[in-house]
């Protein structure tokens, strides 16, 4: 691609591979691409005193870690704007029909004046922050710190890595208006159960969650209808917040729905 192309500096080459430009570090945060400002950096690191270091493992130490990882997450996403939180499993390989919907529905995200929301990762993660960076979108990494699948993908353009799991999902649950939810496994399914927990708790209202690819997901939500629900372990209504799709057309146009108000909230619960 030649220089004179008519792309802006930074953006991404048609060969679907993202640009190796600067990337600036916050603290926790990463910034690429076009989030990068080109201004001022941190001004200075504590110095180390080389005296003992056992106070850091301390149980007061780590509540000021948490305290910083949710403020970082806070100061970092306070301006996103409407945003949908998007899972699936980093094992998703990128030749897989898995990976292509992520990445659609990436795209398709921004189209609709979305921002895009992954845990950072590879795989399916990936596929949507990619859609949705290629699609001149903000492209939002929340990682975790994990003995396996760390590190944050080349597409996400802007990056919190958390070492607490309940921090991080404070920030999904914040600052995503719903879930679009691909095959994956245990790490999926905890963000989708937890997202509908918190409906059924009512701690959060409105809240619509997609799960894309009925030959996954049937299954799942058959059990949830035929065992839970006819069990008395479930009512009606805490269902009622999950569609099932091979669309993702229909999964956005789910969002916007949600984003204009015109998603259902659900009633509130009589005393049984």
């Amino acid at each position: 691609m030649s220089a004179d192309d008519g792309r802006e500096p930074g953006t991404t080459r048609p060969s679907g591979k993202p640009n190796h430009q600067p990337t600036k570090q916050l603290g926790p945060v990463t910034l690429r691409r076009q989030q990068v400002d080109g201004g001022s950096t941190t001004d200075q690191r504590l110095l180390d005193t080389g005296g003992p270091t056992d106070w850091l493992h301390a149980d007061p130490w780590r509540v000021l870690r948490i305290q910083a990882e949710f403020v970082e997450g806070f100061g970092a996403l306070a301006e996103l704007g409407p945003a949908v939180g998007v899972f699936g499993s980093a094992r998703t390989p990128a030749d897989h029909p898995s990976y292509t919907l992520a990445e659609e529905a990436g795209r398709r995200l921004v189209d609709a004046g979305f921002a895009v929301i992954t845990g950072g990762g590879p795989g399916a993660m990936e596929a949507a922050n990619k859609g949705a960076s290629e699609a001149g979108g903000t492209s939002v990494g929340l990682g975790i710190e994990l003995p396996f699948e760390s590190g944050l993908n080349p597409w996400v353009d802007v990056g919190i890595n958390f070492r607490y799991f309940f921090a991080r999902k404070t920030m999904f649950v914040k600052y995503a208006q719903g879930f679009l939810v691909l095959p994956g496994g245990l790490g999926t399914l905890d963000e989708l159960f937890e997202a509908l927990t918190l409906v059924q708790t009512r701690k959060v209202t409105s809240f619509p969650v997609v799960l894309i690819g009925h030959d996954y997901w049937d299954g799942l939500v058959g059990w949830l209808r035929g065992t839970a629900l006819a069990e008395g372990k479930l009512s009606e209504q805490d269902l009622d917040v999950l569609t099932v799709t091979d669309d993702v057309e229909e999964a956005v146009a789910t969002m916007v729905r949600a984003r204009e108000g015109r998603f259902p909230s659900p009633p509130p619960r009589r005393a049984e």
